[in-house]
């Protein structure tokens, strides 16, 4: 097979939709090889680089102009005699050629639906628009999850029979396990104190963030926070000052740093109100690390069963949650390495074989 892949967020989106692209293009070349993988995009970077440097994922730039990216790519993918074009972010091109050629989107959440105050209207619109075209339009739609499979289904009028489930998985840093020494260094690199609760993710409403502070006040309880902030972040800081939290703001982590930071971290805390996934549940399993998240959106599906849920917005049952994994460390490890073994339905190779058995359906 030939596959091609809008690789605009391949190359250009640092989180995320970024890294959904990259695992997944990673994860099927390195597992069956035998087939081409065409990356598209106006241009490359850095990023992914160890993935095109695999024999079978090769860089193509598509045609230059006005909206290329949606109305020449489809044709650059025909051109290059691609079977299947596989939109990884709920967009696909808006004109093809009459050349045959098989249509994949996947689609991660529809959040601005159940949340639209976190959304302008504008946003809204286009969001609705776009991936109710690419959803029709598709010959396939991959959902990130269950949750994500009924909200297509209800949202865009999309038949049950159209969707397949296939989970996502996590960068292979988070299944690697750092020495003693690399620990050590992350630990005085970012001053960080001996026990702490970790929060992973952009610090905006959704997220939820502010409902852990509050639950930490009077416990005396550290907490570390690696995300990107937006305005939310301020009404954060104004309750941390206030009530003398000590939190940790960590910028410019990389990867394996992150990596240790789950695995020095005595709980993984994501209390987020909605999800299409939740990839950081995921790094946590596989880092170890006992998790607490919400008992809403599809966060029981990435959880498992052995992750502790709170209601999101009930500051004290986070409070009683939290202190009850803090001063039970058999707990703790238990739960954690519950969720070690239940993650492995996240490996890369039950994710290849998953997505391939999607593109064969079409072949």
């Amino acid at each position: 097979m030939k596959i091609a892949f809008d690789a605009k967020r391949f190359f250009h989106n640092t989180s995320g939709l970024g890294n959904y692209s990259r695992d997944l293009v990673r994860i099927v070349a390195s597992f069956f090889p035998e087939n081409k993988y065409l990356l598209l995009a106006k241009s490359k970077n850095d990023r992914g680089r160890e993935i095109l440097d695999l024999p079978n994922v090769s860089f193509h730039p598509i045609s230059r102009g006005q909206f290329s990216r949606q109305l020449k790519m489809g044709f650059d993918a025909q051109d290059l005699d691609a079977d299947i074009f596989h939109g990884l972010s709920g967009e696909l091109p808006l004109k093809w050629s009459n050349k045959p050629i098989k249509k994949i989107v996947t689609i991660h959440d529809l959040i601005f639906l159940h949340y639209p105050k976190f959304y302008s209207f504008i946003d809204r619109k286009i969001y609705f628009w776009k991936f109710k075209n690419a959803a029709h339009q598709a010959d396939l739609i991959i959902a990130i999850s269950e949750q994500t499979k009924r909200d297509i289904i209800r949202f865009l009028k999309v038949k049950e029979e159209k969707i397949r489930v296939v989970y996502q998985g996590c960068h292979k840093t988070f299944k690697e396990i750092p020495t003693n020494d690399f620990l050590q260094s992350v630990k005085e690199k970012f001053n960080l104190p001996d026990r702490y609760i970790l929060n992973v993710g952009t610090i905006e409403e959704r997220k939820n963030l502010l409902s852990v502070v509050k639950a930490l006040k009077d416990t005396q309880i550290p907490i570390v926070v690696v995300g990107k902030k937006t305005h939310y972040y301020k009404k954060v800081e104004a309750y941390i000052k206030k009530n003398k939290i000590e939190a940790y703001f960590l910028q410019n982590v990389t990867m394996p740093e992150l990596a240790c930071l789950y695995r020095l971290a005595d709980i993984f805390i994501y209390p987020s109100l909605c999800e299409g996934f939740g990839i950081p549940l995921i790094e946590a399993h596989f880092c170890g690390t006992v998790v607490i998240t919400s008992n809403v959106s599809c966060l029981s599906e990435t959880g498992g069963p052995d992750s502790v849920y709170v209601n999101p917005l009930q500051v004290e049952d986070i409070r009683a949650k939290i202190l009850h994994l803090w001063n039970n460390e058999e707990e703790r490890k238990r739960r954690a390495d519950k969720s070690l073994e239940f993650v492995q339905e996240f490996n890369d190779e039950h994710i290849a074989q998953n997505l391939i058995k999607v593109y064969k359906e079409l072949i």
